[in-house]
């Protein structure tokens, strides 16, 4: 057996607002990225340039998405736009095309879309020409909240770029992201976060938490048992279940550099181990037999 690489806490989180079980802020936000990045790839908006950023605030009523409230878009550009010079105009002419080129295709399939109420801000501080290292040094490791759920649900405080699967911070982390989202999946909750810790050398987790926010369709100590008797969580149990070792080199080495970029949950564009609802019938049909209530 492996023994955790270090003591640590770890989160996993699930909902039913995305087809992908996902926040829908941190689901807009990573869409609206992609979005960006390829509009600059393609040529479409050539003045554009690697830097940049998003965020999406969605409006909840009773615990639901309803609207978008805010979309922001900073990103790196070129000084000037053919022959527009003025800072102003610039500007102006970037709000344009990113709202035609960047937003509306993104919430083309979406229910819930921008509205007359929206802000959509673009470089609210202005021109935004040297970006990257040179603009903001300084930085280190990975933007941890970006790469899991958007502040959404609690962060254990681990990154994941740069670490093997011996380390807890990023496989557990995996785990967690597994089994909240099979509960969701098997309809026994409609948001779940699930909590693992381990103490290092010792492979099995010192304790599991789950939580479903008053969502559940069974209670939460008959969940913990399923999690118990359908999971494995041990280091070693979870990288053979992921396959964590293997996957580079089955996939040209770009494994995790893939998960880098767009968040390590929730992507349709990538197959993701701990992404498969494999689990959700096993869980569905053990619960049943607790009286749990499945969703339809």
């Amino acid at each position: 057996a492996i023994g955790a690489g270090d003591q640590g806490l770890m989160f996993g989180f699930a909902c039913n607002e995305t087809p992908e079980l996902m926040p829908m802020p941190i689901s807009l936000a990573h869409r609206v990225s992609r979005r960006l990045a390829a509009v600059r790839k393609t040529g479409d908006l050539a003045y554009l340039r690697p830097d940049g950023k998003t965020q999406v605030s969605v409006v909840y009523e009773d615990g639901k998405p309803v609207g978008i409230d805010t979309i922001l878009v900073s990103t790196q550009h070129d000084a000037t736009i053919g022959d527009i010079t003025d800072e102003v105009a610039v500007q102006a002419k970037i709000k344009d095309d990113l709202w035609s080129a960047v937003v509306e295709p993104c919430f083309q399939d979406i229910e819930i879309k921008p509205d007359h109420k929206t802000r959509f801000l673009v470089n609210p501080t202005g021109k935004f020409v040297v970006g990257g290292p040179q603009g903001d040094a300084g930085l280190t490791g990975r933007k941890i909240i970006v790469d899991t759920y958007g502040g959404y649900s609690r962060h254990g405080g681990g990154a994941f770029s740069g670490k093997d699967p011996t380390k807890v911070d990023r496989s557990a982390a995996y785990a967690c992201r597994y089994v909240a989202k099979n509960i969701v999946a098997a309809g026994l909750a409609e948001k779940c976060e699930v909590q693992l810790s381990y103490a290092i050398g010792v492979a099995r987790p010192v304790s599991i938490l789950v939580e479903t926010f008053g969502t559940g369709k069974v209670d939460e100590e008959i969940l913990l048992e399923l999690v118990n008797k359908h999971f494995e969580l041990r280091p070693a149990g979870i990288i053979q279940t992921f396959n964590l070792r293997r996957l580079p080199a089955e996939r040209g080495g770009r494994f995790y550099q893939d998960t880098a970029a767009y968040g390590h949950f929730g992507r349709s564009d990538l197959i993701l181990p701990w992404e498969e609802t494999d689990k959700a019938e096993i869980l569905k049909e053990a619960a049943s037999k607790f009286g749990a209530v499945s969703m339809a």
